[in-house]
């Protein structure tokens, strides 16, 4: 690495890459607004760190609370410049998510909040009613004096230090804060470069937001690593408007940008046969699938039908990481195709990996994840007897090497829990328990699920994400990514409970036995098992994390509280009274 810190990373280039355009944001996805370059971008965070100083903040840890938009990134190196762990927060919409910011604060042990005007004005209600964090000191960067640049005093960290606290999306349990060193950030980013090959010339264009690690790393960091140009719009820009994205990927030439599985089948519904017309996507080199479970059909299909714009299957790049592994564990090569490979899935059903033979019935195709490409080991383990598990077994994924994080903050048992496993029999060196399950074939990753959403019915596993894809796709009523698959117990023994939203338009004339009836076949016919309670709730209501992946521990515990906003409540009563 040329560097050992971001801050060092940042006056490196402003000193030899001026005038170079860092990032520019998109209003409405389209609309050039703002441009940072990398001389100004680092003045400006000189001027916020030298604030931040001017209360002897360093060591302290500072909310970033900002809207879609530049401002944000100005004030993480700010922090950095300052010495100050930068905390990434969701910004506030509502008394529901201030929950949630309240907590982040609270265990972050937080004293600083940075912000903008407009965003502090318009919280003085939330922050009188949370006095915890009216408490914090408030500044705003948008109108800070850049002479304050002049006074800044070069803190003493190293690559070890704390860059900031990445609290985690809150799929599997309470939200947890991270703790990712300068280290940690700059390994992970030599892991994305070796393999997707960047250079000055390359231009990334994202929408992910910078508050979770897939935006803020490789939206953010990424490009400020290798010196090269990012476009960025808001996540509301592409989701109200899919095309804003693939059209900005045209207009730039971008090579690299990536997403999670749901927005490529978001575009492939929104986008029509005219917008399609206008779209060159030639240039497009490296489009990352990740973040949830990536579909073959959906890398196929997206491949099939943006084949006339010049995209090509082989951009694709499936990756599989975390938070707690900073981002990356692994993930398809640019210069690779993406490996699809066909399981038989009554062997899957209970933990073996079985190539299926041709013209075989009842197969899985699943999507290769690739592999690191610096120090990371990536091991499969049983569970249980926290042994190797042989070639053939799926078992959970286990990781050791830089880009693990150092543990959770204020938080040694669970730190110790998992971040400091060990395999049976061998307690020299440490592992990172993801609590995700795969298995590795030719070098090569392969996730099928989740440790805790595994549904365990009569001895067979059955994947939470498999079942949620049978439902959506039993009825045009149902909603797709707004599905949710998890058991309960009952009279001892595990029973299925499926939890689906049902589109805004269908609510009015639905006919409620007819959807539910579709729901139960499909899942008879597809995972032979018996749904014991299928529940349809109200469009957009659907616990989700704030990275937008389905909550089903969150939802499971509305069900068990009756607290799911269903279509009808008589309908809820009588599918949940044996329960």
């Amino acid at each position: 690495m040329e560097f050992s810190t971001l801050v060092d990373a940042l006056q490196q280039r402003a000193r030899y890459q001026p005038e170079k355009k860092a990032y520019t944001f998109l209003k409405d996805g389209e609309i050039e607004v703002d441009t940072l370059y990398y001389e100004e971008l680092e003045r400006l965070a000189r001027a916020i760190a030298a604030k931040l100083q001017s209360f002897n903040a360093i060591g302290q840890r500072a909310l970033l609370m900002y809207p879609p938009g530049l401002e944000f990134i100005s004030a993480f190196f700010g922090c950095l410049f300052a010495g100050v762990i930068a905390v990434p927060v969701y910004p506030p919409r509502g008394n529901q998510l201030m929950s949630r910011v309240l907590g982040i604060a609270t265990d972050a042990e937080a004293t600083f909040g940075l912000t903008n005007t407009s965003v502090l004005v318009n919280s003085q209600r939330w922050l009188t009613e949370n006095p915890d964090l009216a408490q914090l000191k408030w500044l705003t960067t948008d109108n800070i004096d850049i002479n304050l640049a002049d006074s800044w005093q070069k803190p003493i960290v190293d690559g070890n230090s704390l860059a900031l606290l990445q609290y985690t999306s809150g799929s599997t349990g309470t939200p947890k804060g991270v703790m990712v060193s300068h280290k940690n950030l700059l390994f992970n980013c030599t892991d994305l470069d070796l393999g997707w090959n960047h250079n000055i010339n390359s231009t990334i264009v994202t929408w992910l937001p910078t508050f979770h690690d897939m935006g803020l790393i490789y939206g953010v960091i990424e490009p400020l690593y290798k010196g090269c140009s990012c476009y960025m719009m808001s996540p509301v820009s592409f989701l109200h408007k899919p095309v804003r994205w693939l059209k900005a990927i045209s207009i730039y030439k971008a090579t690299h940008s990536g997403a999670p599985n749901f927005a490529y089948d978001l575009c492939m519904r929104k986008i029509t046969s005219e917008q399609k017309a206008s779209l060159d996507l030639s240039s497009w080199r490296m489009a990352l699938n990740g973040a949830e479970p990536v579909r073959a059909d959906i890398l196929q299909r997206f491949a099939q039908s943006f084949k006339p714009c010049g995209f090509d299957l082989t951009a694709f790049c499936p990756g599989y990481g975390l938070a707690e592994a900073t981002l990356k564990v692994a993930a398809v090569r640019q210069q690779d195709t993406p490996v699809f490979l066909q399981v038989d899935t009554d062997a899957l059903e209970i933990n073996r990996i079985v190539e299926a033979k041709a013209n075989q019935q009842n197969v899985q195709t699943l999507v290769g994840c690739g592999r690191s490409e610096i120090d990371t080991q990536i091991l499969i383990v049983d569970p249980e007897s926290l042994s190797q598990c042989r070639e053939e077994q799926v078992g959970e994924i286990w990781v050791s090497g830089s880009t693990v994080a150092q543990g959770y903050w204020r938080n040694p048992e669970k730190t110790q829990q998992i971040f400091q496993a060990t395999l049976k029999g061998n307690t020299d060196k440490h592992f990172l328990r993801t609590g995700d399950l795969g298995f590795i074939k030719n070098g090569e990753l392969f996730v099928t699920g989740r440790l805790k959403d595994i549904i365990i019915i009569q001895g067979r596993n059955h994947y939470p994400q498999d079942i949620e894809l049978t439902v959506e796709n039993s009825h045009r009523a149902l909603r797709r990514d707004c599905g949710a698959a998890f058991a309960v117990e009952f009279k001892g023994s595990e029973q299925l409970v499926v939890v689906q939203e049902v589109e805004r338009s269908y609510l009015r004339q639905l006919d409620v036995n007819e959807v539910v009836g579709n729901i139960r076949q499909a899942v008879a016919v597809e995972h032979d098992i018996r749904a014991h309670s299928i529940v349809l709730i109200k469009t957009a209501t659907i616990p989700k994390t704030s990275s937008g992946k389905i909550a089903r521990q969150a939802c499971r515990q509305n069900f068990l509280n009756n607290t799911l906003d269903v279509l009808t409540p008589d309908m809820f009563h009588k599918l949940t009274a044996v329960l």
